[in-house]
């Protein structure tokens, strides 16, 4: 089975599930994050008499929705919560975490996702991470783009082939996305129209065989050429990431390009001036420890976000 290998970075945890040397799937996680399977003791704060469902405050005063609480149970009790989707920044909202309520402790607070390495190989998580932040996945004949919306995420198909084989030939790419972007809950496909059933029936039977081990629900392929699919929803994918804290995401990349730069001397960073506000003194200071160099940060409004700069040079 393929194995998930975890990167340990500053301000963020990075996780590749690796076969036979390519990148099968990716997640991403930032410090103080709940996540799923992880149990967390809390009190309920709020209750409707006869429902099930509530909200618990934790130790560290962050709200989750709960829900299966016994009929017996009332605002105040103490228990502890299994976390069942992480919280989701949207554009102007923030999603809650969700969790079911139990009155016993669980023997695995915090799980673990695999096994830690120093560092990825070169080029894996770069390969992904520039796709998540383009949202676009190329192919011969084409590119899907990749979208996120309050309702959905949604994948677009664009390209010059016939559409019955654009359909085809995109279908790799898109099974690439869901799993390398970690996408879950309500997904669009917009595939080109197909007025032939025969063709319809092509393009199902390959997106059932390229997603066959990834859990899901979708429809069939309608005569405007649109799938919905169904998966479960744990947390953010490295989609809603860039929409909503794309000048994070990049400080956190630009602090990784830092730490893996070699040599001795001083680590020079140059960054965008609005990476450059990201870069928090503590990861800085988490920076100068791992690599036992000092960090000198310039800055040019010319770079892109997520095009950064790091070297060593002399002292």
């Amino acid at each position: 089975m393929p194995e998930w290998l975890i990167e340990h970075g500053i301000g963020e945890m990075r996780a590749l599930r690796i076969e036979r040397g390519e990148i099968v799937a990716a997640k991403l996680r930032w410090p103080g994050e709940l996540v799923v399977g992880e149990t967390a003791t809390a009190r309920l704060s709020a209750k409707r008499a006869g429902e099930k469902r509530g909200t618990a405050t934790l130790e560290n005063g962050r709200e989750v929705l709960v829900d299966h609480l016994p009929s017996h149970i009332s605002e105040g009790a103490s228990g502890h919560v299994r976390i069942t989707r992480a919280a989701i920044a949207e554009r102007g909202r923030l999603k809650r975490a969700q969790g079911r309520w139990t009155e016993e402790a669980l023997a695995d607070p915090s799980p673990t996702l695999g096994e830690t390495v120093r560092q990825f190989e070169p080029g894996l998580w770069e390969e992904v991470w520039h796709a998540a932040s383009s949202g676009a996945i190329t192919f011969a004949g084409g590119e899907i783009l990749c979208s996120v919306t309050p309702a959905m995420t949604v994948i677009d198909i664009d390209g010059d082939l016939p559409p019955r084989e654009l359909a085809l030939v995109a279908i790799p790419a898109i099974a690439k996305a869901l799993r390398w972007f970690d996408i879950g809950g309500n997904i669009g496909i917009d595939f080109p129209t197909l007025d032939a059933k025969t063709d319809r029936r092509a393009v199902d039977e390959a997106l059932e065989k390229a997603l066959a081990d990834w859990p899901h629900e979708r429809t069939a392929l309608n005569g405007f050429g649109f799938v919905q699919i169904v998966a479960r929803l744990e947390g953010p994918s490295l989609l809603h990431r860039f929409a909503t804290a794309r000048t994070g995401m990049c400080a956190r990349y630009a602090i990784r390009m830092a730490e893996r730069a070699e040599g001795a001397g001083i680590t020079l960073l140059t960054v965008h001036p609005a990476v450059k506000a990201k870069l928090k003194p503590d990861r800085l200071e988490e920076l100068r420890r791992r690599t036992g160099r000092e960090v000198r940060i310039e800055t040019d409004p010319s770079l892109a976000l997520g095009a950064p700069s790091a070297q060593v040079v002399g002292l």
